[in-house]
This record gives C-alpha cells, structure tokens and sequence, in this order.
C-alpha cells in the first residue's frame, strides 16, 4: 500500500491527522550531549505543549525545554518501574486527545531498546497522530567518543546489538552460538548488572576470553568514563571501577583499538591487532 507525507512529515492518506486532535513526537534524545540532538528534535521541543521524558534524558537536554513547557517524569530504572509501560502509553493517547503538542522524549533513539514500537503501535492504535524524530543511539556515541569503529573490514565484517537483560528477569536465552562470532562486534546495551554472565556463556561457545572490551559509562556526559578490558575479565573489572548505568559495552576485535586511536599512527594499532589474531590461529592449529 503506497502513502504519503506532507511537508511536516505527517502521514497523508486521508489528509487527517487522526481521531484527536493533538500529534506525539516521539524523539530520540540521544547519549546526553545536548549538541548531538537533531535539529528536527530542537524544533518540536521548542514547540511543544508538554515533554514527556525518560530517566536518561540528561539534564542538559532538559534544559532545552522552554520554561513554560509542562514536563511528565516517566523514567523506569532496574527493577523500579514506577510508571509502567502501559500507563505511559495511555497518558500519550491521553495528552493528545486533550489537543496537545506531545514530545515523548526518550534517551538515544526511540526505536533502539527504547519501547518507541510499543509507543507508537498505542498510539496508531487510538487514532493518534504521531511521527517518530530517530536520535543518535548510544553504541554511536560510544564508539564516537572512543574513536572506535563499530565496523572495521579487517577486523569486523557486522555488528550485532544486544540487550542485556530481559523482562522481569527472566533467563538471558540468547543465541549464544551466533553470538559468539570474532567476526562481528557485539554491542551489550543495559548490560552492567549481567555481564559476567554474558561473559562467561560467550566464551562457554567460542569466543576467546581474551577478546577486547570496551565498557563506556555515561557517553558524551561530564561523568563520561571508560575502561578496557578483555571478556574474560571484564565482570571483575567493572565491580572493581564501581561503573554507574548507563553502560554499554563493545565486544569485539575493534574495541582492542581504543588504544591507538589516541596516537598519530592509528593504523599501526589496526595492524597489531592483525597480528595477534594471526598468531593465535596458528596457536591454535
């Protein structure tokens, strides 16, 4: 089925907006940095009627909202979830049927382990007009920050994104197998309360627990920190650094180059890195 959009983005099959007459945004604010939102998300939250805004939205971010802006705390935290998912769907079917301009604003991007899909299926299904404004999710910004290329075509042919936990703690029952691919860097969302567990089935099926990993907390912020480490390692190595969420980690050959990127001749780390694998394939043969 062919549609189309009008000059604000707005689906144009009938030239309605829906049964209400208020419009949600949901926007992705992305890692923290104020200076990495989209121009398009500047804009609707300047000119919004009311924020609705996720506990990683930083404060810098917040502070792009106008003062006389109503602002609607929903943020969720491991295990504390005082508003739940289905209650902050009805509030944004809800806000809009009242004719407001709603900005759903969410860390990252809305539709990256962000719940935007639960979101916006709500709101498609009451009738609510809706679009949804992509924000720069945090494995860009962490490999960003560390200069660290996701992919790299001598080290990483793909990238795999993964969350780390599962809902209401159910068992981590991954494809662990298809997880454990030294070709392809493994980027571990919310994944700071179950690493050592990721950790040790990853090597359980193959991976090397001397692969590199790069742990980064709180990317783009003041509190930015970092810390490297190899799987095998890496559990022990964040309880000693006491890292606060949100942390993400990058899994994978490419995160062995944090050290160079800092240094002139970035390459040479690109070929180290090279030479390692080689001779721990002939150890292995």
């Amino acid at each position: 089925m062919l549609t189309s959009t009008n000059s604000k983005g707005r689906q144009g099959q009938s030239g309605a907006q829906g049964v209400h007459d208020g419009f949600v945004h949901l926007v992705g604010a992305g890692p923290g940095d104020p200076d990495l939102l989209t121009v398009k998300a500047l804009r609707v939250i300047e000119a919004a009627d009311v924020v609705v805004y996720d506990r990683l939205v930083s404060s810098a971010v917040m502070e792009l909202v106008p003062a006389n802006v109503r602002r609607i705390d929903v943020g969720k935290s491991a295990g504390h979830h005082p508003v739940p998912q289905e209650q902050i769907n009805s509030l944004l079917v809800s806000l809009a049927g009242c004719g407001l301009r709603v900005v759903r604003l969410k860390g990252g991007d809305p539709f990256v382990f962000g719940r935007g899909g639960e979101e916006a299926i709500a709101l498609a299904s009451a009738g609510v007009a809706f679009d949804v404004i992509p924000g720069i999710t945090s494995a860009q910004a962490c490999a960003a920050a560390a200069k660290v290329p996701l992919t790299h075509r001598d080290l990483a042919t793909g990238v795999r994104f993964l969350t780390g936990h599962r809902r209401q703690d159910e068992v981590l029952d991954f494809d662990w197998a298809g997880l454990a691919d030294s070709e392809t860097t493994l980027v571990v969302y919310m994944g700071l309360t179950n690493i050592s567990e990721i950790a040790i089935r990853l090597i359980a099926h193959g991976l090397d627990a001397a692969t590199p990993v790069l742990a980064i907390s709180g990317a783009t912020r003041p509190e930015e920190v970092r810390l490297t480490s190899t799987l095998g390692r890496i559990g022990a190595d964040c309880q000693t650094a006491c890292l606060a969420a949100p942390t993400l980690f990058v899994i994978g050959a490419v995160a062995g180059l944090v050290a160079s990127m800092g240094c002139a001749e970035r390459a040479d780390g690109v070929a180290r890195l090279l030479e390692e694998r080689e001779t721990a394939c002939v150890a292995a043969e």
